[in-house]
């Protein structure tokens, strides 16, 4: 566990990630991989809209809520299409850039980092393999291991190991899935509008901002974190 007990930053101890389209510039490739899966298994093609509204989600919970017209006995194929689809562009995925210099310098201002996320444990761990990663993260949840978004239970975790509390942390995320988890665990969240969803339905979740590009996100942190 990191030391608490270190200098402590302006407002925020913990300050948690999501994944995909916050960090991970995948969103395009998310939706064309649930689009994909929904027609293997016979169901009507998502519109990129409904694809991209369940980013975020855990993979079955979001791959059931975009393809209603699929039975629910089809679903772990459907899982398994995805799956399929995903990996195959895998090595396509790269972060957004300016986001690598933002998490270094969070971590020397003494901020806990974590990553809060719908991916699967294994897809998350495959993720945060790469050398540039390495040790980035002081920790993680995922829906497959917790609870998928916006139940509050990963950020409530998150607190508990790291004896933070809500007022002590920020939620920073690309959808309303994100926004209203933090809204459930009683922390505080900022938004982004360059990932899965549009930032004009951030507002009634009361995010502290929004932010328009990577760069927008690091001056803010530095300013108000």
């Amino acid at each position: 566990m990191p030391n608490i007990s270190r200098p402590r930053p302006r407002q925020f101890d913990l300050i948690a990630f999501d994944w995909d389209g916050t960090l991970f510039d995948s969103t395009r490739i998310i939706v064309r991989c649930i689009q994909r899966a929904v027609v293997d298994v016979g169901g009507a093609m998502p519109s990129d809209k409904a694809a991209s509204y369940v980013i975020g989600m855990g993979l079955m919970q979001a791959l059931a809520h975009a393809a209603p017209d699929v039975p629910q006995e089809k679903y772990p194929e459907l899982g398994a299409r995805y799956r399929h689809h995903y990996l195959a562009h895998q090595d396509d995925l790269i972060l957004f850039e300016g986001v690598l210099p933002l998490l270094n310098e969070l971590k020397a201002r003494h901020h806990v980092l974590a990553v809060a996320t719908g991916k699967s444990r294994r897809g998350l761990d495959d993720a945060l393999h790469s050398v540039q990663l390495k040790g980035m993260f002081d920790g993680s949840r995922t829906a497959d291991e917790t609870a998928g978004k916006p139940h509050p239970l990963m950020l409530q975790e998150l607190m508990r190991e790291f004896g933070t509390e809500p007022r002590r942390t920020l939620m920073v995320g690309d959808t309303t899935h994100d926004l209203q988890m933090a809204l459930n665990a009683g922390c505080a969240a900022v938004g982004v509008s360059y990932g899965a969803h549009e930032p004009g339905e951030f507002q009634v979740l009361n995010p502290l901002f929004v932010a328009h590009s990577v760069r927008d996100l690091h001056a803010w942190l530095l300013e108000n974190a």
